[in-house]
Parts: structure tokens; sequence; C-alpha cells
């Protein structure tokens, strides 16, 4: 708060910023920093894009977005962008709270930008109205039961996020279909042309990238709309294709390993009975039987 100029935060481990009443000092903009807080950022209407880092955000119907700790974050000089809410909150706040143990649940702190969270109308009152309880609290002299409350508000927050980004993953389902057929796409290539054999086998991150999404926005979408993570998804394309080469009549279980991207046969034999109940070769010998 110091380096904006901002009002000193009423919580030593927490802060609530109304960039509607109190204004950054922008002197420093342009220059980047360490954040080493979680920030959530709340606008519920807005005229243009935000930009934060290298990305951007339309929140123009208003929206969050959030930033975990230890991330590079800019100072932009843009004053519109400085517009809303901004909620800080150190992970110390957390200690000796379940909340602490579980946050990694939360895995939009881990999106990209461009994937931050659309609000309903009825969203956005939902989530103002949190914000302003945690406002009240804040305001409250601190006493023993001061971090309680504000952890157990800021879960409540995180538990309706969780929600409304379920609710986008459905609502925007050609989107996201078309982010699955283009993953299955590259999958089927990836897998069935021998490129395996100088890449290795295929990563959750290499499909993120391909696609141009963060690895935990994929992983999350796939398995609120398929019921699979990303990983199940590569190794039921790995199963599949190994299926088909060890009912090839020239295809023996050491080839096969090497060609899906095994460095070694032993490695594939586990994973194929893991997956199947059955040993590769069991697998060729029921065909030929």
């Amino acid at each position: 708060m110091k380096r904006l100029h901002l009002p000193g935060p009423l919580h030593p481990l927490i802060t609530l910023v109304n960039y509607d009443q109190d204004k950054p000092d922008l002197s420093d903009a342009g220059s980047q920093y360490l954040l080493h807080f979680y920030k959530i950022v709340f606008k519920s209407r807005f005229h243009g894009q935000a930009k934060y880092g290298p990305g951007s955000y339309d929140f123009r119907d208003g929206g969050l977005a959030f930033v975990g700790p230890n991330q590079l974050v800019g100072l932009s000089d843009d004053v519109a962008e400085h517009e809303g809410y901004a909620l800080f909150f150190h992970p110390d706040l957390l200690y000796r709270h379940p909340l602490a143990a579980g946050i990694h649940r939360y895995g939009f702190f881990s999106y990209a930008l461009s994937e931050a969270l659309y609000l309903s109308a009825g969203e956005k009152q939902i989530v103002a109205g949190i914000f302003e309880a945690i406002g009240t609290e804040l305001k409250t002299s601190i006493d023993a039961f001061s971090d309680t409350v504000l952890v157990s508000q800021l879960e409540l927050l995180l538990n309706h996020c969780n929600r409304f980004y379920h609710r986008q993953f459905l609502t925007r389902k050609p989107v996201n279909h078309e982010l699955i057929d283009r993953m299955n796409t590259y999958l089927t290539e990836r897998i069935s042309n021998r490129q395996a054999l100088v890449k290795g086998l295929p990563t959750t991150q290499e499909l993120a990238d391909h696609l141009n999404v963060s690895g935990r926005y994929l992983s999350d979408m796939l398995k609120s709309l398929t019921g699979k993570t990303t990983r199940e998804h590569i190794h039921l394309r790995l199963i599949g294709q190994a299926k088909e080469m060890l009912a090839g009549d020239l295809s023996t279980t050491a080839e096969v390993a090497f060609m899906l991207g095994f460095e070694h046969p032993q490695s594939f034999n586990k994973f194929f009975k893991q997956k199947t109940g059955s040993s590769p070769t069991e697998f060729q010998k029921a065909l030929q039987s």
C-alpha cells in the first residue's frame, strides 16, 4: 500500500482497497514487483479492457480476476484500470485454519488473466455482498475472533467462485468443446505419428501450451465437462493407441512402448496393466485366442 500511497491496512494480513474512493499514486507506473499476497480484483462494471502484466481482460460486464502469491505483476499507468475493488490477503492469515491446507483446491489463482471469471447480475450481487461484509469486519476492532470471521468470509467467497466457474464452463460449452476437439486432434497426431519417439510422452503443460490456456484451467474445465482431468485424457489416448498397435501383427511390447514415448518397456507394462487390468502380453494373447 505504501508503494501506491494508499491508506494503510486496517489488519496486518488482509486489506480491501476501494479504487473508487482511493486512487493510487501511479508515479511508479511501468515497474514490476513480486506480489507476496493473494489478490482478488472485483469490478461490477467497467468500460474497456484492463491490462494486467502481458495480458488484458474485458471487464465491461463485470468480473473477478485472481492472482496468487509470488507472481510478478506490473503497475499500469492507465487510471481507468484502477476501478472497483482489490482484496489482498497474506498466506499467513490462513495459518491455523483448514483453508491453509485447502487453498490449493481453488485453482483459479493459477489461471491466466484471459480465463478470468465473468459474472451474471445475480452473481455480482453475491460477490458485492461478501466484499461489503469483509469491509465491515475490517472496520471492526481486532479481537480474538477477527481472523476466524475473515477467513470464513474468504472461504465463502472462494466457494462461490468455484460454483460460478463451474457455471461458466457449462454456459461456454461451444468454446470449451472446440477446445476439447483441438486437444483430441493434437493428441491423436502427437501419439499416432511416432512423434513420441523424439518428444517422449505428451504432458499436461504441453497440451495447455498448444491450446494457449493455463494448465490448471484446462484440467478444471475438462473435469467439469467430462469428469476427467487432462492427465486422464492423455492416458486414455495412450491406452487406445497402445491397443491398436498391440493388435498389429508386427508390434512387440517393446516396440509399442518406445513408439508411444516410454523410456523403458517395463514402465509401459506397468502403466498398461494399471489402466486395463492385464499386461500387454496378456492382451495380445487374448486377441489371438
